[in-house]
């Protein structure tokens, strides 16, 4: 366990930054009043997951590889931090949806009938709902997890130093 005491800590703050990003939609009226904006707004929402991704990375690469990490060794390591958001995803989403912002199916069902998104009822229910976001949360933490890390890796891995010129001058 002491092994993945990192991948826990950052899987945890990745929720905790996620649970925050929910409570400010709310309070910014995206998911009531301005919800006509949220489809676009809550994409911005990828620029916290992938700092506290890549600070995850860096802190793997600093604090329990001593600075040497390789490609493999973190992207083993971002794999193991999407699964455990992946698993936690289920109780985020029930926190979100029920503590957090209960009001936000009722609405986004009214906005996409109203916009003719969905054309019935029973569609919009049938894609607005707890059980379709726990489905589509934990596929998109480990999915987006990855990938992120594939990419960040390429860039925080440590490189093989090139050889020093040792001739004469």
């Amino acid at each position: 366990m002491k092994k993945y005491r990192i991948e826990i800590k950052w899987a945890v703050i990745f929720i905790v930054m996620s649970l925050l990003w929910m409570l400010l939609e709310k309070l910014a009226g995206l998911h009531s009043t301005h919800i006509d904006k949220h489809m676009y707004l809550t994409n911005l929402y990828a620029i916290p997951a992938v700092i506290v991704m890549v600070l995850a990375l860096k802190d793997k690469k600093k604090n329990y590889y001593q600075g040497q990490m390789s490609y493999m060794q973190g992207l083993v390591s971002g794999v193991i931090i999407s699964a455990i958001i992946a698993l936690l995803s289920p109780l985020m989403q029930w926190v979100i949806s029920y503590v957090i912002t209960p009001e936000y199916f009722p609405n986004v069902i009214e906005y996409s009938l109203e916009t003719g998104y969905h054309k019935t009822r029973e569609a919009a229910e049938a894609y607005f709902n707890y059980k379709n976001y726990v489905v589509q949360s934990t596929i998109a933490s480990l999915v987006m997890g990855i990938v992120t890390t594939a990419i960040a890796m390429i860039f925080i891995r440590t490189k093989k130093q090139a050889p020093v010129f040792q001739g004469n001058v």
